[in-house]
Order: C-alpha cells, then structure tokens, then sequence
C-alpha cells in the first residue's frame, strides 16, 4: 500500500510537515485557502530556524543585531547581540509562506488550493477519511466541491483550524494580534536598519508587548491582547503609534492586519489518525508570544513520526503511534513554554513590574541567557553562580519598582 496524508494548511507547520512527507516518498496533499495569504505577525524567526530549514538569505527582509525594550515610564534599554554571526531574521510572512510551500510542492507534495470545510470520519482503525472540500482553482468565485481519501489528516490550517473542530480538540484561550505596516521616508526607515523595538505599558498591551518590526520597505507595528480585552484593541495600536510617534513621522499605512492567537496547547491534539500542529495545535509561547519556529518545528516533528510509524508509508499508523509525536514534543519543549508562562504571569501584571523587566534586560548576564534561549531554542542552563546573580537581580528590580506580590 502507499500511504496517503492530507495536509491542511499550508504555513510553515503545514509546509514543514507535507515537505518531510513528500521526502519519504508518502502520497502528501496539501491544501492552502489562500495561496496568497499575509498572516499579521512581527515575522521575527530565530537563528537556528535558517540553518535547520535551510532557509535562502533572500526570503529575510531584515538582520536584525540590535533590540531595544521599552518601559512604560519610556526608559530606553538596549540590547545587542555582540557576535557578527547571530541575528534575528525579519520576515514577511507571505514570502516566507509562499518559500517554504513552493518547496514542498516541488519535492512532491500534491498543492491544492482549496477550503476544506468538513471531514467524514471513520468508525473503525483503517478505514479512510473523506475530506470535503471546494476546490479553487476551477468554477470561478464559487469553486468546485470535491472530496479526497486518506489515511491520515494533519490539521496545520491555524487558531481558527477547521480540522480541529471536526476532530473535537478542545478550545484554548487566545489573543489578538492587530499590526498595521507603514512605509517610512528613508531617513527614518535607516533608523531601523538592523533594529528592533518593544514596548510594555497598560497603554500599548495590557498582556503582552508592542512592537515595531523593519521589514524590507516598511515596518510593521503591533500589539497584542486577549480576546477578553479585544474591544481595546485599536486604543491599544493607537497607544504604540503614540509612543512611537516621532520615529514613524511622515509613515503611510500600506496594510491593516489582525488575527487570532492561541495561548496554550489544545485539550486533544492526536484524536485517532489526525494529528495538529502550529498554531492549530496551540504552539504558541507566552511571554514571547512567538509561533513561527514552534509551527514548523511541529510540523517537521509530527511527519518524521509518521514517516518511522509508517515504515516510510508501507503501513497506516495507529493513534497510539502517533502520539509519540505528542511525547516527543513536550518532552523537548515543554520547559520553555513552562518558563516563559511563569515570566509572563511575573513580569506583565503591572506598569511596577514592566519597569522591573526592563530594567532586568539591562543586565548582560540576562541578556545571554535571553538570547541564547531564544535564538537557539532551548532553555539554556546558567551555571549556579550566574543563575544565583540572576535571582538576585530579578528580586531587586522587583522591589525597587515595589512590584513584588506579597
């Protein structure tokens, strides 16, 4: 037999997923709405995410070696990072996306850009799945419904994910990204050549942070807040323009942007042969509130399983062998969502503790292990001694901002 695998979605999760398939030689389909898709978001990606996706120089708008955290008092610290060889990638998410899908396609997986919008699904183990789904690319505007047979389901279509309605996942709390890109005169775009900003205060987030992202012509400016909060929204993005008000001067707005974001893992993301990753899955880190790499790791991660399961398609994997991808994961990553929840539930209570994570991040020690974490992916152990300053340092800000609970 040769397995058949449906991939719905085709962001980097999706894409990272059907291109590994593809490569063993499994019988991959995968279905994008919209091929032309821009999702709202910084589009900051790390290091590691170049090398371990071969990622070209082109696709990357922006290197960026210079990060600058903003308080709520607007006190100013600076971040650099001191080797000539690390940086933080500044991406477009529809070059990125449409790279990383184009690839997938090229190495074999089946690109169909369609709506999937309901499953038919099995009562016994082996027994195909019917994917139903309007068909884009023919019958004009309205499309064409059609269906599709196959083994497994990979669910990478988002917070929004189709898939994971059909297969009873759960639901999640989430937030809302709003992002406006503005096109800056050259004086003030050289500003932000290799720099970045983030901003903190109840003005501009009361969750999370602002940003003010360089991308290629423009710079992207956003926020972030949970659905609680979503009627803030736009006094919130107000907020950010205002702090930043002197360098975006003379700006355009050239594209207005929101999108949902999940802000922990689903209840169930392997129910019997479909399995989900991304931000379907809920791969989003708090604190951060970063995705990109987390999706196309779990999309890579969740398709080599089925690939050993499978023995390279010659067998359909049960869904008990498809959790392996499940334990794999938390195993390797559950730490860092674990400490970047915790930072998050300190350092984003109030205005007080803003102050005192931003003076934190001026300390270099902090900065290291910032960095290294973020830039390649691990929660990097400090030895005792640093860890021991670190603490200290942490509580000191603390309570110099009198911002620690009792």
């Amino acid at each position: 037999m040769t397995l058949r695998v449906a991939v719905v979605g085709s962001g980097p999760a999706g894409s990272s997923a059907a291109e590994t398939l593809a490569k063993a030689g499994i019988e991959t389909y995968l279905f994008e709405r919209k091929l032309d898709n821009a999702k709202p978001c910084g589009g900051a990606i790390p290091l590691c995410m170049v090398g371990e996706f071969d990622l070209p120089p082109e696709i990357i708008d922006r290197q960026v070696r210079k990060m600058k955290m903003i308080s709520p008092s607007n006190r100013e610290v600076d971040i650099n990072l001191v080797n000539k060889e690390e940086y933080i990638g500044m991406c477009r998410r529809e070059v990125l996306d449409g790279f990383m899908r184009d690839r997938a396609a090229k190495l074999g997986a089946n690109l169909i850009n369609a709506t999937v919008h309901k499953l038919d699904i099995p009562t016994n183990n082996t027994d195909p799945y019917t994917i139903h789904y309007v068909d884009h690319t023919e019958g004009g505007a309205q499309g064409i419904t059609k269906t599709l047979k196959v083994d497994l389901i990979i669910g990478a279509d988002g917070a929004n994910s189709r898939i994971a309605k059909e297969m009873d996942a759960g639901d999640y709390n989430y937030a809302i990204a709003f992002q406006e890109r503005i096109r800056l005169p050259e004086d003030k775009m050289a500003y932000y050549n290799n720099l970045a900003e983030m901003y903190v205060g109840n003005d501009v987030s009361t969750d999370f942070y602002a940003w003010v992202f360089p991308k290629y012509d423009h710079v992207a400016v956003g926020t972030g807040t949970m659905h609680v909060n979503k009627a803030s929204i736009k006094q919130l993005q107000a907020g950010i323009r205002s702090r930043a008000s002197e360098k975006l001067a003379g700006g355009k707005i050239i594209k207005v942007e929101a999108h949902p974001i999940p802000e922990h893992p689903r209840p169930r993301r392997v129910v019997g042969r479909i399995a989900l990753v991304g931000d379907a899955a809920g791969y989003v880190t708090k604190s951060s509130g970063e995705g990109i790499y987390f999706a196309a790791k779990s999309g890579r991660m969740c398709a080599e399983t089925i690939v050993e399961m499978s023995n390279s398609g010659a067998r359909i994997p049960t869904e008990k062998e498809l959790k392996i991808y499940l334990k794999r994961w938390d195993k390797k990553y559950g730490l860092t969502y674990k400490v970047l929840d915790i930072l998050q539930s300190v350092f984003y209570r109030s205005d007080a503790t803003r102050e005192a994570f931003v003076e934190m991040c001026g300390d270099m020690d902090v900065q290291k292990l910032t960095f290294d974490s973020y830039l390649y992916k691990t929660v990097v152990p400090a030895n005792p001694i640093t860890q021991l300053k670190i603490t200290a340092k942490t509580l000191g800000s603390l309570i110099r901002g009198n911002a620690l609970a009792p």
